[in-house]
């Protein structure tokens, strides 16, 4: 529970009504809005929180609404112009000069005041996997605050730190970013002690320009952190940290001998992954639900983090083998012989790349007794936010897919079709996700293994549900 009175002086606001009520969390959305909660008016470019003031305050605890946007009169309280009259009545109202620099330092205020461990997850790929198998770790011994979902911005990251309460024992927050700047703003508002370095790729190019400007932008994170955790199979991202950082430093990997959090006996099925967990001379055996090598890496950056917090490796395993996935993200469903790897949520090229290649070690013969499956198909959608880069981008992956086990590629969007152009198996190409959808309906057949993934504003999932909607039973493993 939070006072209006303590988010007044956290947020250098006014109260014009209702000093003495108590909210029981904060909200920025009119349609979702909970009796008791605080509504912060937020202004985007394409809408404005006070607008749905008025119906609002029929249902919550209070709202924080900009300075210019209210006024008094002897008849009552007017919102633009508008009179909201008695609906205030035992209602609470703050007034701000701006309502996002309000939310930031609420946050910050909420931070500021916290005692326990706050990690920060950063990185191009596996930022939310990683941050969800760090929360089920650390909720193993206490309750966990973590950024909800993938609402790692700006707005999201506080949003999620003012719904903070007094049980909390730690915080896992997943930091993105789009541009320079974002890091250290996220940051500005909630210095982590631990930060997590899951990887450098290639992301979000259109805002940054260049692999270095990339690195550069997540390292935003150095100044901040008192530990770090990172990738020590990723070389790039090592060198940065090298010529950077000067506090503690522990590492994750497969391949490398020097990281203090290593994976070894690693075997990769539909089902889940088995291997060993290895810190120094401790070693423990995983079994994990979750599929894909790139998983090894999020649980490896999970199981690091927790144990620089004070974690043991028994602890680790509980929390690692609890955890069932992440909505569309490589999760593994069949349907009437048919395996989909469901990786819908996101793309970049890096993690484009990762995917493909588990698609291609899924057709490698399984212990000698020939191919599990008979054919793959790819159906993948544009890879966005690349700017003059995704041109290129997209033809590497078609020339690149024509070297590997992939019998069938259905691109998704004009930059998918350069890829298709590229190919030098199968191709096909959609101007949707749901033609995408239709058109793998009619060439699908037992025995194959399909992957989906894209960019998520082309909603590959689409592609899926038009498959599915034949047979919604569908079988998720």
């Amino acid at each position: 529970m939070l006072s209006i009175r303590e988010i007044a002086e956290a947020t250098g606001g006014e109260i014009a009504s209702g000093g003495e009520v108590c909210v029981s969390g904060v909200s920025i959305d009119s349609r979702t809005i909970q009796p008791g909660e605080l509504f912060i008016a937020l202004k985007g470019d394409r809408f404005d929180g006070h607008d749905y003031v008025p119906d609002v305050l029929k249902i919550c605890g209070g709202v924080l609404v900009g300075r210019s946007e209210f006024s008094a009169a002897a008849g009552g309280f007017s919102l633009k112009g508008v009179g909201i009259g008695g609906s205030v009545q035992g209602k609470a109202i703050v007034l701000v000069d701006d309502t996002l620099r309000a939310l930031h330092n609420l946050a910050r205020s909420i931070r500021k005041k916290f005692r326990g461990p706050v990690i920060g997850v950063i990185g191009s790929n596996g930022k939310t996997t990683t941050k969800e198998l760090l929360a089920a770790i650390l909720g193993t011994r206490m309750k966990v605050l973590k950024t909800t979902g993938n609402l790692n911005n700006h707005i999201g990251m506080p949003l999620s730190l003012a719904r903070s309460d007094a049980d909390v024992g730690a915080m896992v927050l997943e930091m993105g970013t789009n541009r320079p700047g974002d890091i250290k703003e996220l940051c500005d508002i909630a210095p982590p002690d631990i930060g997590v370095i899951t990887n450098i790729g290639f992301e979000h190019l259109e805002g940054f320009g260049s692999l270095d400007t990339v690195r550069d932008s997540e390292l935003e994170i150095l100044p901040y952190a008192k530990k770090l955790v990172l990738n020590a199979d990723d070389a790039f991202l090592s060198e940065g940290v090298r010529e950077r950082f000067q506090g503690e430093a522990l590492s994750f990997g497969i391949e490398s001998s020097h990281a203090d959090m290593a994976a070894g006996d690693i075997s990769l099925s539909d089902e889940g992954m088995h291997f060993s967990l290895c810190a120094g001379s401790e070693r423990i055996s995983i079994h994990s639900g979750l599929s894909g090598r790139f998983n090894i890496y999020n649980s490896l950056a999970a199981a690091c983090a927790a144990y620089a917090v004070g974690f043991s490796l028994q602890e680790i395993k509980k929390g690692l083998e609890s955890f069932r996935g992440v909505n569309m993200r490589f999760e593994v469903r069949k349907d009437k012989g048919v395996t989909y790897l469901n990786d819908s949520y996101n793309a970049n090229p890096s993690s484009m790349e990762e995917s493909v290649k588990e698609l291609a070690r899924r057709m490698q013969p399984a212990g000698g007794n020939g191919q599990k499956y008979k054919r793959a198909i790819a159906v993948l959608g544009d890879m966005l936010e690349l700017g003059d880069y995704g041109i290129t981008a997209h033809r590497k992956l078609g020339q690149w897919m024509s070297g590997l086990p992939v019998g069938v590629f259905i691109g998704v969007g004009p930059l998918m079709a350069l890829a298709v152009s590229e190919f030098k198996g199968k191709g096909m190409h959609s101007g949707t996700s749901e033609d995408a959808g239709t058109a793998l309906s009619s060439i699908v057949r037992e025995g194959d293994i399909v992957l989906i993934k894209g960019s998520r504003g082309m909603k590959m999932e689409k592609a899926l549900s038009a498959v599915f909607g034949k047979n919604p039973a569908a079988k998720e493993v």
